[in-house]
């Protein structure tokens, strides 16, 4: 994840942005369904060098009253502690209500981990977010939970709390599934809820990206008769060693699970899907959905890649948006 900023070391007044990334799974299968109402699935997820960016202004201290010291009431204290410390720009047509918004629970989960730990300082610098959006929402490439996993590795940098990767993906796991990835911070195998990860050297990869105009909910999604949820694990190694199956071409036993559903749901979303496909054998690849949502994409070859006329045509005949991005 890029680290970027404007000034080093970091002062008040100091605004330091970073690159909020999309991802992509190249393949997600769900593997069964848990107790607790929740699927454990499979996937690899891979971070793109696209997508949102943060801007993080760091302003006055705010000194941290007693009352918010004690976890008698941890949620109602970190609601309040986090009023006091952030505000946020840029996304108002995301959520009307800031404390329904991924990067402010973000921060609450955050704070509320150091007051479980008492490990809250006397002061805190409050922070301004904004944030420049770029990733269409319920595209399936993860915009939101990047956001949520970017305010909290910047977060825990500009407060100093220093805590370690294992500690945010635990924070980041109560926010969302696919938030850990971000902490993660590299192409993963995912397991579990998505939260297991086991790292996975990828060849560098460029993608044509199309995002159509379409949400499906996810909950309907769920529910939906057609969707396959008793896909045979895979075993780590297994996946390691099968990427030629899933990495240009996606071939048995991978898939994506969720595209006969979307597909049949959002009519604008089989038809990008469609499109991509009639390109395959220029590009050498496979058109393929990423995650539960609506984007597609389509691995290309290196020939393509070069071919920059050729690429401006795939996109300007587009049925939609399109990007030509890389792995990151």
């Amino acid at each position: 994840m890029s680290q970027n900023s404007t000034q080093n070391p970091i002062t008040s007044q100091a605004t330091i942005t970073r690159l909020s990334p999309a991802k992509i799974n190249l393949f997600l299968h769900i593997t069964g369904k848990r107790d607790d109402g929740y699927h454990n699935l499979q996937t690899v997820f891979r971070l793109l060098n696209w997508g949102d960016y943060l801007h993080f202004f760091i302003r006055q201290k705010v000194a941290i009253s007693e009352a918010n010291r004690v976890n008698s009431d941890l949620d109602k204290q970190a609601t309040c502690l986090c009023n006091q410390l952030i505000s946020l720009t840029g996304a108002d047509s995301i959520t009307a209500n800031l404390e329904e918004n991924l990067i402010f629970k973000a921060a609450k989960a955050l704070l509320s981990y150091i007051i479980s730990v008492e490990k809250l300082p006397q002061s805190l610098p409050a922070i301004s977010i904004t944030l420049d959006k770029h990733l269409p929402m319920g595209a399936g490439l993860g915009g939101g939970s990047s956001n949520a996993a970017t305010t909290l590795l910047a977060l825990n940098e500009l407060w100093q709390f220093n805590l370690n990767q294992n500690e945010l993906i635990e924070i980041a796991t109560t926010i969302g599934a696919d938030v850990p990835i971000f902490i993660f911070g590299q192409d993963a195998i995912a397991t579990g809820i998505g939260e297991e990860l086991t790292a996975i050297d990828l060849p560098a990869q460029y993608y044509l990206i199309l995002t159509p105009s379409a949400h499906v909910n996810t909950a309907k999604l769920f529910a939906h008769h057609k969707l396959r949820r008793d896909v045979t694990p895979l075993s780590i190694e297994a996946i390691k060693n099968q990427t030629k199956k899933y990495l240009q071409i996606l071939n048995p036993p991978y898939d994506n699970v969720f595209t006969p559903v979307v597909t049949s749901l959002a009519a604008e979303v089989e038809e990008a899907l469609g499109y991509l496909q009639r390109l395959q054998s220029q590009a050498l690849g496979k058109a393929r959905m990423t995650g539960s949502g609506s984007a597609v994409f389509l691995p290309l070859g290196e020939s393509v890649v070069a071919d920059k006329a050729l690429l401006t045509k795939w996109m300007a005949d587009a049925p939609c948006a399109g990007y030509v991005v890389k792995s990151l």
